[in-house]
Parts: C-alpha cells; sequence; structure tokens
C-alpha cells in the first residue's frame, strides 16, 4: 500500500515567503510500512557482533555523520567511479537516452542527490520536451531535496517519487503504472557491486518484472582492475575512508551506548581476488572486550580479529552479459570512461 505525501507535507517554506512553483509537478508517496518484526539496528549489531566471524551491515554506514563523509569520499582524487560515471554520462548521455527509440518516462533507484541523473534529464527534455522522473530512495530528505532542486531546474519536468525499499516501490510503480512511452530504469553508481550474486539476481528480475519486452534499464558497474588502482579508492592516503568505516563503531557508541575506542581498531581494505570484490574490514589492534550497554553485551576481541563491513564487488562485460541473460534482458550497449574503469551498461528486456 503507498501513502500518498502531498507536496505541501514535504515541502519546506521558501526562503522569503512565496509561492511554490513545483508543488502541482510533485507527488512523493511512502511504501509499505516498517514491518514489527524487520530488524532494527540494534539487531543487527546484536547479531553482527555475536557471530563468527564478526559482520555489521554496510546500510548502517549512512547516518548524518556518515553520509558527509561519504560526499567526501567521491570528491577524492584516489576514489575514481563517481568521475569515470559522470565522464560517461557527460560524453553519451544523448545517445543513451536515443537508444529506446520513442518518448521515455525515467525511474531511478537509489537516486540519491540526483546530480549525475541531471545530465539524463537534460537530455531527454532536449529530445521530447517533458519528462516524467521517477526517483525511488528509501531517504525521504534525499527525494524531497533533490526533487525540489530539479523541478527548479527544469519548469517542464514532473516528478513522482517514492520513499521506500526498491523492490516494495517496484510493486507499487507496477500496481500504479499509468504513464505513456518506455521505461528507461537506472541503478547508477556501482551500487551493483554491494549486493551478493543471489541479491543481484533478486534486483534484475524485480526491475525486469515492471519492464515490458523493449524497455530498458541503465546499470552502472565498476569494472576489475589492477589492486594499484582498487586499494587506493578504498583505503585513501588522507584516511577519509577510515573514518567513514570506524564511524561505524562511532554509531554504535552514540546510538546503544556502545563504548569502543575508536583508536583500538583500524581501516583495512583488501582484494579477495577469488570473490571479485574489494572488502573492508574493521581489525582490533589488540585484545580487548567491548561493552554495549543498551544491547546488554560484552563484545570479546582478540588481537588482529575483524569486523567485516562491506564488499564491493567488481566486473567484466562478460559477467554482466550472464547476469542480464539469466534475468529476461540483453545487453544492447556498453559505454566506458576514457580509462576504462567503469561501465554504464543498457540492459533490454526481452
Amino acid at each position: 500500500m503507498a501513502t500518498n505525501l502531498t507536496a505541501g507535507s514535504l515541502a519546506a517554506p521558501l526562503e522569503g515567503g512565496g509561492i511554490d512553483p513545483t508543488g502541482d509537478r510533485l507527488r512523493v508517496s511512502r511504501v509499505g510500512a516498517v514491518r514489527a518484526d524487520a530488524p532494527t539496528f540494534a539487531d543487527d549489531v546484536r547479531r553482527g557482533l555475536t557471530a563468527s566471524p564478526k559482520v555489521l551491515y554496510p546500510k548502517y554506514f549512512y547516518d548524518e555523520l556518515g553520509s558527509r563523509l561519504f560526499e567526501a569520499i567521491t570528491a577524492l582524487p584516489e576514489y575514481y567511479p563517481t568521475k569515470a560515471e559522470a565522464e560517461i554520462l557527460r560524453s553519451y548521455a544523448g545517445e543513451i537516452v536515443s537508444a529506446l527509440g520513442g518518448p521515455v518516462w525515467l525511474l531511478e533507484l537509489g537516486s540519491g542527490d540526483g546530480q549525475k541523473t541531471r545530465l539524463l534529464i537534460e537530455a531527454l527534455l532536449a529530445r521530447q520536451g517533458t519528462l516524467e522522473y521517477v526517483p525511488v530512495d528509501i531517504s525521504e530528505s534525499a527525494v524531497e531535496v533533490s526533487s525540489r532542486a530539479l523541478l527548479f531546474s527544469y519548469p517542464t519536468l514532473r516528478i513522482t517519487g517514492y520513499i521506500g525499499e526498491y523492490h516494495r516501490a517496484l510493486r507499487a510503480i507496477r500496481q500504479e503504472r499509468v504513464l505513456p512511452g518506455r521505461t528507461l530504469a537506472l541503478f547508477l553508481g556501482s551500487t551493483l557491486g554491494n549486493l551478493g550474486p543471489e541479491e543481484r539476481i533478486v534486483l534484475l528480475r524485480d526491475v525486469r518484472g515492471l519492464l515490458d519486452p523493449g524497455e530498458g534499464f541503465l546499470l552502472g558497474v565498476d569494472l576489475k582492475k589492477s589492486e594499484d588502482v582498487l586499494i587506493p579508492a578504498y583505503d585513501d592516503p588522507l584516511g577519509v575512508t577510515a573514518a567513514f568505516n570506524l564511524n561505524l563503531l562511532g554509531r554504535i557508541n552514540r546510538e546503544l551506548g556502545g563504548e569502543f575506542d575508536l583508536g583500538a581498531f583500524r581501516h583495512r581494505a583488501l582484494y579477495n581476488r577469488e570473490e571479485g570484490r574489494v572488502e573492508m574490514h574493521l581489525v582490533s589492534r589488540r585484545a580487548q572486550t567491548v561493552a554495549i550497554r543498551d544491547l546488554g553485551i560484552e563484545v570479546p576481541f582478540a588481537e588482529g580479529e575483524s569486523i567485516h563491513t562491506e564488499n564491493s564487488y567488481k566486473f567484466d562485460l562478460p559477467q554482466i552479459t550472464a547476469l542480464a541473460a539469466g534475468t529476461g534482458f540483453e545487453v544492447r550497449r556498453t559505454w566506458t570512461d576514457s580509462g576504462g574503469r567503469f561501465a554504464s551498461n543498457l540492459l533490454v528486456a526481452v
């Protein structure tokens, strides 16, 4: 069940007062109430830190501080994925949006701040004059802020946003869909790499369930490359990525009464060649026991023991071809940046 939120219920007042010109072009729905039995941050911390080996889920990186640290990471010279994808979209946005033919409406999973998406929106508006954009994000503030900014920039743009998990939002969109033209779905960035093999298949099948044959899914992936390039992107010399990783322990301290000494842990990034992924870990510098008061637990660590916090899988193009074929798609076009570091793949539903 989608709960509709009016534009006014989301929108902050304009500076200096006045009428908000975006109001009649914005509709936002919250999809799916949180299940009463859904795991909370506390549940996942308890489960992850009492497991062997210890693990914390990367979705918890993004509290307010973590989100700002990630923004800083994307500006680092060593962190290439954001820059490489932006290069692709600047160079090929016109080709990408023309590849499906006919009028297109745009659906984006994990829309975030919408900065890279602007390049595709501008190309579509130049081609067809008007556009319906459907951002999906778990963050209400991300949908609100980015939608208002886009609507102020593009007077012929309309936005129907969805706040919630991808599979719930796709189900709601499938039920409510009345939009004309072909769908171009987007999954930008390298977020596919944060999903395990089975999770990737589930996501692509969910997207395929929304699309008609001939409709498209633009999928961004980080390509396999030398460890000399990969590791600095996840362990930069300024220590911003280390701070981002350690903030998970800081969040446990702030929200759950944890007693982690952040200086007693170090950030480690490594490339697991067999699995084809960069892993991030927090490694205990010494034997220690850490209390988490709100959970009523004490967590023992051996010297050198790690908490596994993130996987970032890297791909080659045959893997993407196989993933597409196994989920009801075929790869129509692939665009790469000039350094061959990142690929934007247009998958078409068959």
